[in-house]
């Protein structure tokens, strides 16, 4: 990235809608009660998205993800947000996301997608995806994803996929409780872990891990800054000013929204460089 040229790093955005696959509308009735959910209704394809963000000289960290085990829906490819990075890298990275319910097949696309597509990281979502992330079944991809330094963020807390729906669409929310992620964050010091977003109910599980884990950073993704729990804002402006980093969501929330909305929930003026950019270019590894 060009980091002089960006005001902000925001390291949660979502590829929505493929320009090479048709969209799946197995499984419509998540979109649908997402978007009630969220309040939203448009879902803007790679390139509008990365227009978007070019024009508002915000760099951005993109991916799709993979629950196709647990939802039966085909995701968007990972090559095509990989390819999209690489030709819009002074601004883009692009993560990941494999189930890790495909094994050995999984393990494969993973250094694929790493070597021949450098991918800057991994996108994971347990309760879309089934499992707890201290689940021995995803400890080879982890330790393939140690073995290059990149980090790996996981989905944390409420889930609004699923949420108003029937049996919450058959998802657990159990899943993405974030003590699970210190089990990850001892087994994998060398992988960074990102806890994707407030994770309520369980805020309090995740100011601890992040704390006690040198390896493990709160993205801040999902929720509007003036919803913040009190203890999550006391702490970046303390103890982890460093391990906090922007995201919003997009398109679920837009950085603008996020960006306003910072300004008036009780950060103190200084932690505003540091999470807004200089946070996520230590720890995607862009600076010393």
């Amino acid at each position: 990235m060009n980091l002089d040229q960006l005001v902000a790093i925001d390291v949660h955005t979502h590829a929505e809608v493929s320009c090479r696959c048709e969209p799946d509308d197995y499984g419509k009735a998540f979109d649908e009660a997402a978007e009630r959910y969220f309040k939203f209704a448009h879902r803007p394809t790679i390139p509008e998205t990365i227009a978007y963000y070019r024009e508002r000289r915000i760099g951005l960290v993109m991916f799709t993800v993979d629950a196709e085990f647990e939802t039966g829906r085909r995701r968007i490819p990972n090559e095509e947000v990989a390819e999209a990075a690489l030709e819009n890298s002074d601004m883009m990275i692009a993560f990941a996301s494999i189930d890790p319910h495909k094994g050995k097949m999984g393990l494969r696309e993973a250094r694929r997608l790493i070597e021949s597509y450098k991918v800057g990281g991994f996108k994971f979502h347990p309760t879309l995806q089934g499992f707890y992330p201290n689940d021995p079944m995803a400890y080879p991809l982890y330790e393939l994803i140690a073995e290059y330094k990149l980090p790996a963020i996981f989905h944390s807390g409420h889930s609004g996929i699923g949420t108003g729906m029937r049996g919450g669409g058959g998802l657990r929310l159990k899943y993405s409780n974030p003590i699970h992620l210190d089990d990850v964050a001892a087994d994998f010091p060398d992988m960074k872990v990102i806890i994707a977003h407030p994770s309520w109910p369980w805020q309090d599980e995740a100011l601890s891990v992040c704390l006690h884990k040198p390896n493990v950073y709160i993205d801040l993704s999902g929720w509007s800054p003036k919803y913040f729990p009190p203890q999550l804002v006391r702490y970046a402006n303390t103890q982890l000013q460093h391990k906090m980093l922007f995201g919003s969501d997009f398109p679920l929330i837009t950085p603008e929204r996020w960006m306003t909305d910072f300004e008036q929930a009780g950060f103190r003026p200084e932690m505003k460089p540091l999470i807004f950019k200089d946070n996520a270019a230590r720890m995607l590894g862009l600076t010393g």
